[in-house]
């Protein structure tokens, strides 16, 4: 693995804590000021708009046409941090449709 590619995967990585960290200072008591000061939220904000730089990065030796689905494997695990932190549902369809986004980038990515 190279060093653009390690990039996209801290990119992806970094994002995703991110999430979560803006999902858990929304919890916030208060209005959205104070959900916008937490530490959480704060901290959330660096690592997600860190994981810009980072993709950017990557971006320099990877195609978009690679790299952008490639990030869509963040969309199946957040939804499984979601249902396993915070309680959200996880119905058949929304099994069905990680599977489906997983199975595209694998796909992608062997092509």
């Amino acid at each position: 693995m190279n060093i653009h590619w390690a990039a996209l995967i801290a990119a992806i990585c970094s994002s995703m804590v991110g999430q979560v960290l803006l999902k858990s200072g929304a919890g916030a008591a208060g209005g959205f000021i104070a959900q916008v000061f937490r530490p959480t939220t704060l901290l959330g904000l660096c690592l997600y708009g860190g994981s810009a730089f980072l993709y950017i990065f990557a971006l320099r030796r990877i195609p978009m046409s690679v790299a952008l689905p490639c990030t869509a494997a963040s969309y199946a695990i957040i939804a499984l941090v979601g249902w396993w932190f915070f309680g959200e549902a996880m119905g058949a369809q929304k099994v069905a449709a990680i599977l489906l986004i997983v199975s595209g980038v694998a796909l992608l990515a062997t092509a």
